[in-house]
């Protein structure tokens, strides 16, 4: 029996990084430890649910609910807004934990602070990714061509000198680049099916485990309805639902298909008035339980994020991906390659693309064979109860 810890959790205001992490919190509380989650206020309830202390902060990032345009369209438009809102949170933090220090922090990849906290603390830290992690030559391969532009300008310089400078105040000598992406221990809430280059990934370093899947009844429900022989998902994760055209474009792709019922999740953005005529086997929502709607759906329109992904992987569900952002191309390339999948970018996702490549899907017995052999090999990852075991076996004395 493991010595009951105090575990201190730290991530970021999105739906996509906070989820992942939720079963695993819940095991944690659930085998004795104290866990303490710093997070946003709009996530408290959340974290609250699965037993663990929310430990409050407040963020500038864009939030979920905000338009995703907030976002800006560069490299540095989205990397710059991460580094000013951990610099204004690390005394937030520092103050949330005054005398209070844990055992082990464990953090989403997207919190720099919690790092640091870490180093000021002595403490181990792991980290809890979300999505891909890097390979070896990731940084040739990817970073290097992806940066050298920004570089080059007087504004990736000024970022690069501030993130040093930050690092620095607070005793660390780590390159930004290392302390972003090269964790001392990680462990990857993804399927290595999901993993580029997984072969060449230190296993020493990052621990795949798989989904981290609870019942998710908190919310909500959603029941088959009666007479539909196929029914379809729709959903762009929570942070590029702007996308009223394209919502269209799945509208005449198969509500006029016999026996099909499509729901269409559109996000806070978009109006039933933006969609035009809405045929009765169309259903809107803003927001559905995703996981419950795929253990009955036939097919999955996504844009292929982390954790859209593995739950389409994890229900068998075949899945058409339309990315948009970040890593989403590569997971999109990475189901297509798996067999489960077809790759459809976003310019081309007409209503006539998006049909064909239904019908090819879900009436293809190959693909449901690889389906359910990624889920079976899923299971064997070994999910949230592996997690938690890793975690303990960073504890203090542990090791």
């Amino acid at each position: 029996m493991t010595t009951p810890a105090h575990i201190a959790m730290f991530s970021i205001a999105a739906h996509g990084h906070v989820n992942p992490s939720l079963e695993v919190i819940r095991e944690l509380v659930a085998r004795g430890h104290r866990v303490t989650y710093a997070i946003p206020p709009l996530f408290a309830g959340k974290v609250a649910g699965t037993g663990a202390e929310p430990r409050l902060w407040n963020s500038t990032l864009p939030g979920p609910d905000d338009d995703p345009e907030a976002w800006g369209t560069t490299l540095l438009d989205n990397v710059e807004p991460f580094l000013d809102d951990a610099v204004q949170a690390l005394p937030q933090l520092i103050e949330a934990y005054e005398g209070d220090t844990p055992d082990l922090v464990l953090h989403d990849i997207a919190s720099y602070p919690a790092r640091v906290l870490a180093h000021r603390w002595g403490v181990p830290a792991v980290s809890l990714s979300p999505n891909l992690v890097a390979w070896d030559g990731y940084e040739e391969e990817v970073a290097r061509p992806m940066w050298e532009e920004p570089k080059r300008t007087e504004r990736g310089r000024a970022y690069y000198a501030r993130f040093h400078a930050w690092l620095e105040e607070n005793g660390i000598t780590q390159h930004p680049d290392d302390f972003a992406g090269r964790p001392a221990r990680s462990i990857v809430l993804i399927p290595k099916a999901l993993q580029p280059h997984a072969d060449r990934v230190d296993e020493s370093v990052h621990s795949f485990v798989g989904a981290c899947q609870g019942d998710r009844g908190a919310e909500g429900d959603w029941r088959r309805p009666a007479g539909a022989e196929k029914v379809v998902l729709v959903s762009l994760g929570s942070s590029f639902t702007k996308q009223p055209a394209f919502y269209r474009e799945c509208v005449k792709a198969f509500a006029g298909l016999p026996g099909w019922h499509l729901v269409l999740q559109v996000g806070h953005h978009v109006g039933p008035a933006e969609l035009g005529d809405v045929p009765d086997n169309v259903e809107v929502r803003s927001w559905v339980p995703q996981l419950a709607i795929l253990r009955q759906a036939d097919l999955f329109v996504t844009h292929a994020g982390a954790g859209g992904s593995q739950e389409g992987l994890a229900t068998a569900t075949p899945m058409i991906a339309v990315p948009q952002a970040v890593d989403q191309f590569g997971n999109a390339d990475m189901l297509q390659g798996l067999g489960v999948a077809r790759h459809v970018p976003a310019g081309e996702a007409t209503a006539e693309v998006l049909g064909a490549a239904a019908l090819a899907l879900v009436d293809d017995p190959e693909v449901a064979r690889r389906l359910k052999d990624i889920a079976a090999d899923m299971a064997r990852e070994g999910g949230t109860g592996r997690a938690a075991d890793l975690i303990e076996a960073e504890l203090p004395g542990r090791r």
